[in-house]
């Protein structure tokens, strides 16, 4: 098994409950984290023996362009494309920030992180 990042993927969307959210948008920071067996890739050095990693990124910015009430339900979705798209994939997290959230206080970010398992 091997692991493969994508970290810090910067996006603006319009994720949130509120109103304004919906129309102004924010500022997100996505990383992912994928386990795959990277053997037959690390021997071949062949693109179509491992997970691609700007597949996966295009997952990314493509879920997080549909707006959603909750990061949660992002997640959800990037994580069910990767399975879908990619069955070299065997475990992945997600990790979807909300950058300077109007949660009414000095916050950094608020984060949604989601793990899953290939199913059999």
């Amino acid at each position: 098994m091997g692991i493969i990042k994508v970290e810090n993927i910067r996006i603006f969307a319009y994720h949130g409950c509120l109103k304004e959210e919906s129309k102004i948008g924010s500022d997100y920071r996505v990383d992912l984290q994928v386990e795959a067996d990277l053997q037959t890739s690390a021997k071949s050095d062949k693109l179509i023996d491992t997970v691609d990693y700007v597949f996966l990124n295009k997952v990314i910015k493509e879920e997080m362009d549909k707006p959603s009430h909750l990061l949660e339900t992002v997640c959800r979705r990037i994580l069910d494309r990767i399975f879908n798209e990619d069955q070299l994939v065997k475990k992945a997290t997600v990790w979807v920030s909300k950058l300077n959230p109007p949660i009414g206080g000095d916050v950094q970010k608020v984060t949604i992180k989601m793990t899953d398992k290939r199913k059999k």
